[in-house]
């Protein structure tokens, strides 16, 4: 039974302030959180040999490989787009991305020197966001911040619960056709991290979204920490500026949808990683055993 108004309006008035929080999670000197800034600078300004290259065409989605040390380039050729990215480890997709784990380490939205983690019991970068071309946007008037982690992708499921209908080039859609190749499928989809998507929690901590702010040109990259699996939807609600659901919601947006182009580069000279002391991502040392002794046979 929940209590009456005159009790939670007495327990509001006898609560002790509350102090300023602080983070529960911050960097520290030798903490995987925290990377070396100089060695990164100098992969990001270093000479780069390109070894694939695609463009992405509207509402729909691909996935690729690059190898442990190589760089990733998501780019916006032809102005605003959100793409809705997963990753894997390229030898073992039971390793893949933790959104949530990544927003404790970090923060709601990433940028360039956070990392995106993978899940228990591995627990280990995936990759580390080298540059960020939209990294001047901060937070807005609303609080807004863009490269999302709060929400996931969109989904033929809950639009079909919300408005009805059949709908078969959402995120999830595009992401579980595109990993098909690599004998993964829908179960293998996992959530995302938003690129170049702004997103926030009002007032009442409801999710929202604005318009991408991403013009031609505009830029995320990512070092491979690993050998990983990415795969990435042009998301169908385009730049989010005509989101919604409902009859025509999927046609008005096709107005505000433009493709995305990945690139992958490796380093000209491949010694600077080494040099530098930068090594794969290794796995958690935590041995498993959660407490539990395992008899190895019936007693004597």
């Amino acid at each position: 039974m929940s209590i009456s108004k005159e009790e939670a309006e007495s327990r509001l008035k006898a609560r002790k302030p509350i102090p300023k929080p602080f983070p529960a999670y911050l960097p520290t000197a030798g903490s995987p959180l925290k990377i070396d800034e100089d060695l990164y600078a100098k992969i990001r300004s270093a000479p780069r040999v390109q070894t694939d290259s695609f463009t992405l065409p509207i509402r729909s989605g691909k996935a690729w490989k690059a190898p442990a040390g190589s760089i990733v380039r998501i780019s916006t050729p032809d102005g605003p787009q959100v793409g809705d990215l997963n990753i894997w480890n390229a030898h073992n997709p039971r390793e893949r991305f933790w959104a949530s784990r990544t927003k404790q380490l970090h923060a709601s939205h990433v940028s360039t020197h956070d990392r995106l983690w993978s899940c228990l019991p591995y627990m280990r970068p995936l990759v580390t966001i080298l540059d960020d071309t939209l990294a001047w946007y901060g937070v807005d008037e609303h609080g807004g911040r863009v490269h999302d982690l709060l929400g996931t992708r969109c989904d033929p499921y809950i639009k079909t619960v919300l408005s009805g209908g059949t709908y078969d080039y959402h995120c999830h859609s595009n992401l579980a056709r595109a990993v098909l190749p690599f004998g993964l499928g829908e179960t293998d989809v996992h959530d995302v991290i938003n690129i170049f998507q702004v997103t926030g929690l009002d007032e009442q901590g409801r999710y929202f979204m604005n318009p991408c702010p991403a013009q031609a040109g505009d830029y995320i990259e990512f070092l491979a920490e690993q050998d990983v699996l990415m795969a990435l939807s042009t998301c169908p609600g385009g730049d989010l500026s005509l989101w919604g659901f409902g009859a025509g919601s999927d046609e008005e947006m096709l107005k505000c949808c433009r493709p995305l182009k990945i690139e992958v580069f490796r380093l000209e000279d491949e010694g600077l990683l080494q040099r530098g002391g930068w090594k794969p991502a290794e796995i958690s040392a935590y041995m498993g055993n959660h407490g539990m002794v395992v008899p190895q046979g019936e007693p004597a």
